[in-house]
């Protein structure tokens, strides 16, 4: 009798469980338990995570509010590699992998001893337009996207889309299997794809640029309000056109990057008018987004994410005028001294340091071979010039950056950016407030460093399956697509690194 007492303990016990079980979001015992009808990742280019709140109280009610009233944020999410650009960010969050995997080493690289664009692809053609600003395609990306493993899931039913103003930013975190990626041709003042895609533009396409006004100038365009709507209205129109997230029992994606933040941060810098206006047009169009998507859609139909693919310094001139340490580093003027130091130290007339870029040296190893040197020994040589200079902190060989004598956490950030074949040689690690750049008489910004400044970013979920909340412990931009894949059930990017970080109920 006490060994069936016992029986029916367990039985009860394990009845109970099962019925505790949490149920899928969406609870409705169909396909809606499984996925979202659309994913829509959003990439704000050069949102520092701090914009969030330094413009709070000029935000709409339904636009950034809304995703930290009612969605999930993640409040200390770093980038974990260095450099932190454009198109290494993108990459990066719809990857949830690093240059050192993924192949994206900056917006453009070494490859084969020569410097390439990161989307640069000449056996293609542009589709939309007579310039060749869409020989594009993700020719260099190496691994694969949120997007591809959405297509994959789903035996290639699911529509995947980009769109951005840059090219890099439709492209690379829409994938190699997209039905398409649209960008921004500056020239023609339409959007174009390339034929690595299709060989004629959508009807839906060329109706929707002939609704832009082509009579402004580009910079009418690019720094004002006008550049994000005219993505936000292209990414309405793909939504439309595709039908993406109306079809039964599919679900679609759509990748929409706002560049033009970048644009403007660059040439007038963080806490320009200019700047604070992109944010207040961008959160009034961010509005006007989600609620298309709730009408056409559906509310809780659909699931967003929020994120950049990189933040800003504060200008050279702003720190300076405010008493912050701070000074401009010019990477031509660097290597053009390096290679004169090299030439006089071992008497040769070859040029050993074709590139420096992203605060990385490259050598010429044929160039030192014919020299008769030895790569170790320049590599010194340039260490010991490079550290006399009171702008570097650290000087870095990539080859050997796991024994650097460097803290930790840039360390780590080092080897995720080091890509043995696309990443140069030497690694320099400049002095915080010091960069590269100098624009608009000191005014204007840039990024690309390890500090905190050009890493933390938002992530913010909002939509099917997530619950209002927020998370204050270090995430990775690395954590992004793991995350999002977790949330609608398929397999991680074959590159990733990251783990998923949102639990849920």
């Amino acid at each position: 009798m006490m060994i069936m007492k016992k029986r029916n303990q367990v039985l009860w016990a394990l009845l109970l469980t099962l019925f505790a079980l949490p149920a899928f979001a969406g609870n409705k015992g169909d396909f809606s338990e499984i996925r979202p009808k659309l994913v829509v990742g959003i990439a704000v280019d050069q949102m520092r995570w701090d914009y969030l709140y330094r413009f709070y109280d000029e935000y709409v009610d339904n636009g950034f509010k809304r995703m930290l009233r009612d969605g999930y944020s993640f409040e200390n999410c770093e980038i974990n590699y260095i450099p932190s650009v454009t198109a290494i960010g993108h990459s990066s969050l719809y990857t949830g992998s690093v240059p050192s995997i993924h192949g994206i080493a900056g917006n453009s690289f070494m490859k084969n001893g020569k410097m390439v664009y990161c989307c640069g692809d000449t056996a293609v053609q542009t589709v939309g337009s007579t310039t060749k600003a869409g020989q594009m395609s993700p020719l260099n990306l190496q691994v694969t996207t949120i997007g591809d493993e959405l297509k994959t899931a789903t035996s290639w039913k699911s529509k995947v889309i980009g769109v951005s103003f840059k090219d890099r930013a439709a492209i690379l975190p829409a994938g190699h299997s997209a039905d398409a990626a649209y960008w921004f041709d500056k020239d023609a003042k339409c959007f174009i794809t390339s034929t690595y895609y299709m060989d004629k533009l959508p009807r839906w396409v060329d109706a929707y640029n002939e609704k832009i006004n082509k009579k402004l100038d580009i910079d009418d365009i690019q720094y004002q309000p006008y550049g994000n709507q005219i993505v936000e209205e292209m990414a309405k129109a793909a939504i439309r056109g595709e039908k993406l997230g109306q079809r039964t029992n599919e679900t679609d994606m759509i990748c929409v990057s706002f560049s033009c933040p970048d644009i403007t941060g660059h040439q007038y810098g963080t806490h320009h008018e200019l700047t604070h206006k992109q944010y207040i047009g961008l959160d009034k169009q961010l509005e006007d987004f989600f609620n298309y998507l709730d009408a056409t859609v559906g509310k809780g139909q659909w699931l967003a994410f929020l994120s950049a693919d990189h933040g800003a310094a504060n200008s050279v001139k702003q720190n300076l005028d405010h008493k912050i340490p701070a000074g401009s580093f010019n990477g031509g003027k660097t290597r053009d001294a390096l290679n004169e130091m090299l030439a006089k130290k071992f008497s040769t007339s070859e040029k050993l340091i074709p590139e420096l870029f992203d605060y990385k040296v490259a050598l010429d190893r044929e160039a030192i071979q014919r020299a008769g040197l030895k790569i170790c020994e320049v590599k010194q040589a340039i260490k010991e010039c490079l550290e006399k200079d009171e702008m570097v902190m650290y000087v870095v060989d990539l080859e050997k950056a796991a024994e650097a004598p460097v803290p930790s956490y840039i360390r780590e950030k080092i080897i995720n950016g080091y890509n043995r074949e696309r990443s140069g040689d030497i690694q320099i690690i400049l002095k915080p407030q010091f960069m590269s750049g100098w624009r608009n008489m000191g005014y204007g910004t840039t990024h690309g460093l390890w500090n905190s400044y050009d890493c933390h970013i938002p992530f913010v979920l909002l939509g099917w399956g997530v619950e209002h909340g927020n998370y204050k412990h270090e995430v990775h931009i690395t954590d992004i697509a793991p995350t999002v894949c977790s949330i609608i059930h398929i397999q991680k990017p074959s590159g990733c690194i990251g783990q998923a970080v949102y639990e849920g109920k």
